[in-house]
């Protein structure tokens, strides 16, 4: 099984804020992976299984590829400007 690129485990949900959180950091390589594999028509299952490096069978593949697809969304229409703030 192919492994996940980030050495920071992955949550079920990750953890919302209006602003980055360190786990957004942490994963932002990761994030960016994600959003690149959908606009490539990736299917969840190879999304799950080459970026998340987690068996896609159970349900929670789904919700943890859900949730940090979201994320990552959210941190490119919105989040990136706490990147250059400061």
């Amino acid at each position: 099984m192919l492994q996940p690129k980030s050495n920071t485990p992955f949550a079920d949900e990750v953890p919302w804020s209006d602003r980055i959180t360190a786990y957004d950091k942490d994963h932002f390589t990761t994030y960016m992976r994600l959003l690149d594999a959908s606009a490539d028509n990736a299917t969840e299952e190879e999304m799950a299984h080459v970026i998340l490096g987690i068996d896609p069978a159970p349900e929670r593949a789904r919700n943890v590829l859900r949730s940090h697809l979201d994320r990552a969304n959210w941190v490119v229409r919105s989040g990136y400007k706490d990147l250059f703030a400061s």
